[in-house]
């Protein structure tokens, strides 16, 4: 029955927040606070806890499965993730526990603990922001993503020096798991299309990534990751992460719940709270400040600084498991983040545009890792987003003798098409830095097959921004958001779905039609 009551909860909550333009997660940790304060008249069940708490840590598992899926082991060996990781960690440690030792009268191993705790950046917020925007296989995405999974591999360091947990002997067979991929490789794909695909997926996530590494003495968080990289490289990767989706949005809600079922703040929680929540825009600025050191383009070093710009769920982990007494008010304070740091991540592209011209005063003099094209070549055709139905496209277009050039923001993606010998760059649509710089002089038509409605209407107003005269095409999935394209400035939009059904129709028609004449 309390179940019931949670999920009513979770959805009024999650809805009023919507209505307001911020992302059902804040409405979802409003209601554990509201389900908290109510526990008592509604009778809330001892089991209750356990039951939310599980069934969260598996949402969590799913969710770091499927980031694994779309990682590449490459992206993490990179000197602004590591480097930037670890510097921002140390520096944050350094400066913060001396504040809470003074501030606080708290004993230097706890000031040093609460400081660790802070350190960390969380990877559910900023890996289902990234997921929403569909930024995980962007440049800042990636860099985003590769500095959190640095950072969990420091809180798993520390909660093994302080809890005493170190990994027992069967971790060894962690030396042979590259040699699982072929076997992992080949099932799936025998696993097929349907249910088969999403058992096969939650088998990884949970069984093997989560309780096999956990029967090792590691973090089954860590575990469901590498089983996600282990297939990043299949080419039914992307199938596999669409098909447990849903199922991963749902026990995500637990997760949220859960913080706010943690427990209710006192006044010195919330004053801990306020102090830590006016301290986040540091973090935010030295993050900025590292990558911009290590070459970054200001616009990529921004978005992902922004990402990274909220407390952690790994720091209430660390504070469950060596600081019990600070973990309401370290929930509360990873809260105030998440509210903070949803909003601004919504925005975060006109943001940057605002703020354009006094972030670029930092950025380096130098080539960068991030580099944008400015010459487009011989192309006579655009194609932002070289995914299946922008790779379609480019086949069917230099079918028909014209020139495409593909742009995409997903450096492992355009790698692998350059290897295919396509003609393709990186890119990215909601760079208003690109759109200044690129030249357009022989691009005669633009195709944007983008998957996010935002980046193409971006495209489309920079286009006609630039002069460009020529027709825009852009496929939409839902018939309500075509009048927004066409406003912005596209001449046709194809809708994928509804044309898909129309096109197998004629195609139908025209077999009968042979069929019937052989027949005849």
């Amino acid at each position: 029955m309390f179940e019931t009551i949670i999920l009513s909860f979770a959805f009024a909550f999650g809805l009023a927040v919507r209505q307001i333009g911020l992302p059902p997660l804040v409405g979802f940790l409003a209601a554990g606070f509201a389900i908290n304060i109510a526990a008592q008249p509604l009778g809330l069940p001892q089991e209750t806890g356990p039951i939310l708490h599980h069934v969260a840590h598996l949402g969590v598992l799913l969710l770091l499965f499927t980031v694994g899926l779309k990682l590449k082991l490459g992206q993490i060996a990179q000197p602004q993730v590591v480097g930037g990781a670890i510097l921002h960690f140390a520096i944050s440690v350094a400066l913060f526990a001396p504040v809470a030792k003074l501030l606080m009268g708290v004993a230097w191993e706890t000031a040093l603990l609460l400081a660790i705790a802070l350190a960390f950046s969380s990877t559910v917020l900023a890996a289902k922001l990234l997921e929403g925007k569909r930024e995980l296989g962007a440049f800042h995405g990636r860099t985003a993503i590769g500095i959190l999974i640095v950072q969990d591999i420091i809180a798993l360091v520390v909660l093994a020096i302080w809890s005493g947990q170190t990994p027992n002997a069967w971790a060894a067979l962690l030396l042979g798991l590259p040699l699982l991929r072929p076997v992992l490789h080949k099932l799936l794909d025998l696993a097929g299309h349907d249910e088969i695909l999403v058992l096969m997926g939650m088998l990884l996530a949970l069984v093997i990534g989560g309780y096999g590494f956990e029967a090792m003495g590691l973090s089954s968080e860590i575990g469901a990751l590498a089983m996600g990289v282990l297939l990043s490289n299949h080419a039914r990767a992307s199938e596999l992460s669409r098909a447990l989706w849903s199922l991963k949005e749902v026990f995500l809600v637990a997760f949220f719940l859960e913080i706010g079922l943690t427990g209710l703040p006192d006044g010195p929680a919330l004053v801990f709270a306020l102090v830590v929540g006016l301290a986040l825009p540091l973090k935010g600025a030295l993050f900025y400040a590292l990558l911009v050191a290590f070459k970054l383009r200001a616009r990529s070093a921004f978005l992902s600084s922004l990402s990274l710009t909220a407390y952690s769920e790994f720091g209430l982990i660390v504070a469950a498991g060596v600081l019990p007494e600070y973990l309401v008010p370290l929930a509360l304070a990873v809260t105030l983040s998440f509210l903070i740091s949803a909003p601004l991540n919504r925005i975060a592209h006109p943001l940057y545009e605002r703020l354009e011209d006094r972030l670029q005063r930092f950025e380096r003099p130098t080539m960068h890792p991030d580099e944008q094209p400015k010459d487009l070549g011989d192309a006579t055709v655009l194609i932002f987003g070289m995914g299946r139905t922008g790779t379609a496209a480019y086949d069917r277009l230099s079918e028909a003798g014209l020139s495409p050039i593909g742009l995409d923001a997903d450096t492992y993606r355009i790698k692998g098409h350059q290897e295919a010998g396509r003609n393709a760059l990186f890119a990215d649509a909601e760079d208003s830095n690109f759109w200044r710089s690129v030249d357009l002089g022989r691009i005669k038509a633009a195709v944007l097959a983008l998957g996010d409605l935002e980046a193409k209407l971006i495209a489309v107003r920079s286009l006609r921004a630039r002069g460009f005269s020529g027709p825009v095409i852009a496929h939409v999935m839902h018939e309500e958001t075509r009048h927004l394209l066409r406003e912005a400035g596209a001449d046709y939009t194809y809708l994928t779905m509804t044309q898909a059904g129309v096109n197998l129709a004629d195609r139908t028609v025209t077999v009968l039609e042979v069929e019937g004449r052989h027949g005849g």
